[in-house]
């Protein structure tokens, strides 16, 4: 009887020593509130202004060829007019070329920037847990990964400050 107690007594103290330490983040906040990935995005949209202005401006100059063709075309020979709508459909070809390439790459940039910083963020949140005893921080997103949460468990404003804060902005 005296092991039987002597057995419970340490299996209820290795239990109570082995207490797990766990909390949340909401991920798409963390990544969206995100100092770093708050100047990306304005960086992007501004390269993506810049872009549109230039195609747009490719786009208007063609539109006034075509005018001018449309307005000239009564006075052109059969041979001359198929020659210039050739041209103007090669023009075109190309412009939309531009567009398509200028969109890839723009995007290409970006997804290859953001999934830079997610890594980073996976990272700190890594280093943020084993330096606070933590032995999980689950993620939680639009989702709904967590349904329930006991109070106190979502760090995720703590985290946010702190990553912020290690955030050295390009100005």
């Amino acid at each position: 009887m005296k092991k039987l107690l002597l057995v419970v007594l340490v299996a209820a103290g290795l239990t109570s020593c082995n207490e797990q330490k766990t909390a949340y983040v909401d991920t798409t906040k963390l990544i969206q509130e995100y100092k770093e990935m708050k100047d990306v995005e304005a960086e992007f949209t501004s390269k993506s202004d810049k872009i549109k202005g230039e195609l747009d401006s490719l786009a208007q100059s063609f539109q006034v060829e075509v005018q001018a063709y449309q307005e000239s075309m009564g006075s052109m020979s059969t041979s001359a007019r198929q020659e210039k709508e050739q041209e103007l459909m090669r023009k075109q070809q190309t412009i939309q070329q531009q567009q398509q390439m200028m969109g890839t790459q723009l995007r290409q940039e970006s997804d290859q920037v953001i999934d830079s910083i997610v890594g980073k963020v996976k990272e700190y949140v890594k280093d943020y847990g084993k330096d606070n005893g933590y032995t999980y921080i689950f993620g939680s997103n639009e989702s709904a990964n967590i349904m329930y949460a006991k109070d106190g468990l979502d760090i995720t404003e703590e985290i946010l400050e702190k990553l912020n804060g290690t955030y050295e902005t390009k100005e």
